[in-house]
């Protein structure tokens, strides 16, 4: 049995026979137990493979990589319910799409229409007022992580795309610091054209290709 699932069987112990585990709910207990794991398998992933990604440093994959691992692992609070609904009320009839993702993290996904000019990351004037609303839901809410990802579409070279979409990024967290939220809970990458979420064969998935995700996350204690 290697050092990982070992390390997973002892954590799934501990955290079944904390005190007052007995007095959780269902719900409670796994989520909890599945968020130790997670994180811990999540930074091992994120350490070891970070390396041969482009675009990402070690330090990016290991943190990203634990919030995935950590699937189902983060509060859902009132506080990240209000933050969600101030957004969708801010963002809508923008193309903003504003979710709750499976782990329990707040997604924004905005599109370069909304956000960036092609081939540039200027923040549009349209995007401020939703950063600027965005900005006063984190300085409510101090407890939360902040995750900024650049993408591009696949049109131009490696060596364009990728500082591009960690640029786009690096903007939005920012302007997010210039409006007081403080920049160690903002973490930024940039994945350049390597994440399409639509093909590139086509200008409409082209278009849904060139986008900033901002997650935001409120880890459980």
């Amino acid at each position: 049995m290697n050092k990982i699932a070992i390390t997973c069987l002892i954590v799934v112990f501990c955290v079944a026979n904390l005190p007052g585990c007995a007095n959780m709910g269902e719900t409670e207990r796994s989520t909890g137990t599945g968020a130790a794991i997670g994180a811990i398998v999540g930074g091992v992933l994120g350490r070891a493979t970070a390396g041969g990604n482009k675009g990402r440093s070690t330090a990016t994959g290991a943190v990203i990589g634990a919030a995935v691992g950590a699937g189902g692992g983060y509060l859902w609070s009132r506080q990240m319910q209000k933050q969600k609904e101030d957004m969708e009320q801010a963002t809508q009839g923008t193309g903003i799409n504003v979710t709750q993702t499976e782990d329990n993290q707040l997604k924004l996904e905005i599109p370069t229409d909304v956000s960036f000019d092609t081939g540039r990351y200027n923040i549009k004037p349209a995007l401020r007022p939703i950063l600027n609303r965005f900005a006063v839901t984190l300085n409510e809410n101090l407890v939360t992580q902040v995750t900024i990802i650049g993408h591009t579409d696949n049109t131009g070279s490696d060596a364009i795309n990728d500082p591009l979409s960690v640029n786009r990024a690096a903007s939005a967290r920012n302007y997010l610091t210039a409006r007081g939220v403080e920049v160690g809970r903002i973490l930024i990458d940039g994945r350049g054209s390597y994440e399409p979420i639509a093909s590139n064969d086509t200008v409409a998935g082209r278009a849904m290709n060139r986008r900033v995700e901002i997650y935001v996350a409120e880890a459980v204690n």
